[in-house]
């Protein structure tokens, strides 16, 4: 996939993340779509170590399930690491 590609993907990603787990983050749509970035590049790594399979291209299931689970998974460690700083 082509930098624009991961971009619209990271963004739809993120979005669905959010709604998945609601909650107030702030950030805007920046920081949204990083999160779906970084969420798929954590996806693709979870789903070659636990199921031997890589990201397909922009239209394949496979990839769009595999960057939402990243993206949950980044999105509560964010929400952690967040919550922490603010008790300190």
């Amino acid at each position: 996939m082509g930098i624009i590609a991961w971009i619209v993907l990271g963004l739809i990603v993120g979005i669905i993340a959010k709604a998945v787990m609601p909650g107030r983050d702030g950030g805007g749509i920046i920081l949204t779509a990083v999160l779906g970035i970084v969420g798929g590049f954590l996806g693709g790594i979870i789903g070659k170590a636990l199921f031997g399979v890589d990201l397909g291209g922009f239209f394949d299931l496979r990839t769009w399930l595999l960057a939402i689970l990243g993206a949950v998974i980044v999105l509560g460690v964010f929400r952690l690491l967040k919550g922490n700083r603010s008790r300190a």
